[in-house]
């Protein structure tokens, strides 16, 4: 069974760091691409950054130039480094990786459990 768990969310003044790891488990194929979703009260979920097997990197025209997504490809880890955080960066951060478990022909979408980032004074 192949699982992804998020860790690192906690509360933080205005302007401090975070750091969000995303570990993925199990039997592994390969890991597609891995990413950082977020979903705040009242709004839908929204795309943070994202990296791929071949090394590119988006990220949400909000968060440019504050957060980095990173890997370490021989721990199926993802990582969110979250960098002069704003209030407005409140949410449920959620990991996302599309993962092709061993002996499986697809890949999968999977989700972590979600971990909150809370930014205010």
């Amino acid at each position: 069974q192949v699982h992804v768990v998020e860790s690192g969310g906690g509360s933080v003044q205005p302007g401090g760091s975070l750091r969000l790891s995303c570990v993925a488990s199990g039997i592994i194929y390969s890991i597609d691409a891995m990413g950082w979703y977020r979903q705040a009260p009242g709004k839908q979920r929204e795309l943070v950054a994202a990296t791929t097997n071949r090394g590119s990197t988006n990220y949400a025209d909000s968060v440019k130039g504050r957060f980095t997504i990173s890997r370490d490809n021989a721990k199926n880890t993802v990582y969110l480094q979250m960098n002069s955080l704003k209030p407005e960066d409140t949410a449920v951060y959620y990991c996302n990786a599309l993962i092709t478990p061993y002996g499986e022909v697809w890949a999968s979408n999977y989700w972590g459990q979600g971990t909150q980032v809370t930014v205010s004074s």
